[in-house]
């Protein structure tokens, strides 16, 4: 009979997402989503001035 179970500490990536939860991947993540607000929020600002000068 087949075992179906799969034990996650047989898989070295989620057993080092595991130990390691502050992984690079997660903090390019993040670096990628603050840019992105910066960028909204510039072009927001940029709209609003223009806006309320023309």
């Amino acid at each position: 009979m087949a075992e179906n179970y799969t034990d996650p500490s047989g898989n070295t990536e989620a057993f080092r997402a595991f130990v390691n939860p502050d992984a690079p991947a997660q903090a390019a993540s993040r670096t990628k989503m603050i840019v992105g607000a910066a960028v909204v929020a510039v072009v927001l600002i940029a709209l609003a001035t223009w806006l309320a000068l023309g």
